[in-house]
């Protein structure tokens, strides 16, 4: 799989950091930079990447505003939006504006080559950081209607109990791997685990997947 990657970011320094990170990851490639949304548009539209690594504080518009107009003309482009502290605006934003995912900048480097790799294919991410922000300010995202837990199980009878703990990992923002330590089972199980979710809850990602689940009250 080879990802190209338009970087968006109005700080030199900051640019030249995120373009180390790559060295040691050659099937992702940095092949444009912008510094400001206007510069972002306009090479979206020229160099088409697959993925856009945008930072949200740019210097004319902001990154979502950037992104919504690059998706409204091509939505195989998919936006990662890069942020260096959690605002309940910003993220209900980029959501909105049809952004792929939403990243806090202290994100380790494999997992950031991970979501790139997610969102390639199709999936939505949200930051670990930011699931306790939504479950605790019910930011917009997550509508305001709970349900009990009784009630969320009645809705979802075929969820097993290993399948609810599970899903309380993957709203926690744990890993296949993390999951698997922590309930002492193989990755490949925990895998196995997910993917039943996924499909017992009707949503196409274990991202969609934790969202529903707060929605719905589980958690």
């Amino acid at each position: 799989m080879h990802i190209k990657i338009l970087l968006v970011e109005d700080q030199k320094l900051m640019r030249i950091g995120i373009k180390s990170l790559f060295c040691d990851y050659p099937e992702l490639e940095i092949i444009g930079e912008a510094v400001n949304g206007k510069e972002a548009i306009e090479k979206a539209k020229l160099i088409k990447p697959d993925i856009i690594l945008m930072d949200i504080g740019l210097p004319d518009m902001s990154g979502i505003e950037a992104a919504k107009q690059i998706l409204e003309n091509n939505n195989n482009i998919k936006v990662i939006m890069l942020t260096s502290h959690i605002s309940e605006e910003e993220l209900t934003s980029s959501l909105t504006s049809g952004a792929s995912a939403y990243v806090i900048k202290d994100i380790s480097t494999d997992f950031l080559m991970s979501v790139i790799k997610m969102v390639k294919e199709g999936a939505m991410w949200i930051d670990p950081h930011v699931v306790p922000f939504i479950r605790d300010k019910n930011c917009g995202v997550i509508p305001s209607r709970q349900l009990s837990r009784s009630a969320f199980k009645e809705h979802h009878s075929n969820l097993t109990q290993r399948e609810y703990e599970v899903l309380k990992l993957v709203v926690d923002g744990q890993s296949n791997s993390q999951i698997a330590k922590t309930l002492t089972i193989s990755e490949h199980t925990a895998k196995a685990h997910v993917c039943n979710i996924i499909q017992k809850l009707v949503v196409d990602d274990r991202t969609q997947a934790a969202v529903k689940a707060l929605k719905e009250g589980l958690v």
